[in-house]
């Protein structure tokens, strides 16, 4: 071994999150994750959990846009910034995102927080109600049910969370509910590598796996429940390897599968690892 990476090996001992074993079930940005926790000190295991389909490459998506240009919907929400946002490039893209955006301003426009809020209007629209709370996905859903959406076509901007029983009670309630969504997600393009993530949770040879999308953890129990080996993912994750998620709507399926998990309070990769890094601290 060189001087080089002695070096290198002793700093990542040193590091903040030197020893612990992180599993990454990342697709998009997952070179840029493991670098931050490499630096970090910790070292990895990667088993890409889903695969994220291009943009460009969505003909369901641009069907589905084309579909609200042809009927155009009475209401729209916005649930993610960066999704909106997306959307709005990509229709550019296909040569549809003049007329899309002529939809957008004749339909009631809802955000589901702040980020949102702002893609909107740096979209030059305008919502006609947001949500308080950040990323409320329960407190959009009563908004509209106190309104009426009975007989309305409703388009509902997904990015992550498929917000299943949100889409459920919309239909239940009349809507036409037409779903958008912004970053699909595929099967994982290599199903050794999620085996190994997931012998290596079970038998404990790893401390922590981050999830920065609801897919990913979503991705995970499929293959895990595909194999068998889903009651024994969840009874580690409950007892003693920790569940780390990029945010609250990354963090929904695991609470729905009773998984307990840490989260920062600001959606972002960078925050994510430093809270990783408190609870290491907190925890020595």
């Amino acid at each position: 071994m060189t001087e080089d990476a002695v070096a290198q090996d002793t700093t990542r001992v040193a590091g903040p999150l030197g020893g612990v074993r992180v599993g990454v079930t990342a697709d998009r940005r997952a070179d840029d994750q493991i670098e931050l926790l490499h630096r970090k000190g910790a070292t990895t295991v990667h088993g890409p959990t889903m695969r994220i389909v291009p943009l460009a490459d969505d003909s369901q998506l641009a069907d589905v846009t084309r579909g609200l240009v042809d009927t155009p919907p009475d209401v729209v929400v916005a649930t993610t910034g960066q999704g909106f946002r997306g959307w709005l490039e990509v229709a550019d893209e296909w040569g549809l995102g003049e007329r899309l955006r002529e939809v957008l301003g004749s339909a009631e426009v809802l955000a589901r927080g702040p980020k949102a809020r702002g893609a909107i209007r740096g979209a030059g629209l305008r919502e006609v109600w947001s949500a308080d709370e950040t990323e409320s996905s329960p407190e959009v859903l009563e908004h509209l049910l106190d309104v009426g959406v009975s007989g309305r076509r409703v388009a509902v901007q997904l990015h992550g969370d498929p917000m299943t029983s949100f889409l459920e009670a919309l239909r239940e309630a009349g809507a036409d509910v037409v779903e958008v969504h912004v970053y699909r997600w595929e099967p994982p393009p290599d199903l050794p590598a999620v085996d190994a993530l997931i012998a290596a949770i079970v038998d404990g040879e790893v401390d922590v796996v981050t999830f920065t999308s609801a897919p990913a953890v979503e991705g995970l129990f499929h293959r895990a429940e595909a194999t068998g080996s889903a009651p024994d993912v969840v009874a580690a994750f409950r007892d003693g390897v920790l569940a780390c998620a990029v945010g609250p709507v990354t963090a929904a399926p695991l609470d729905r599968l009773d998984v307990p998990s840490i989260a920062p309070e600001r959606f972002r990769l960078g925050a994510m690892v430093k809270r990783l890094e408190e609870h290491v601290a907190a925890s020595s």
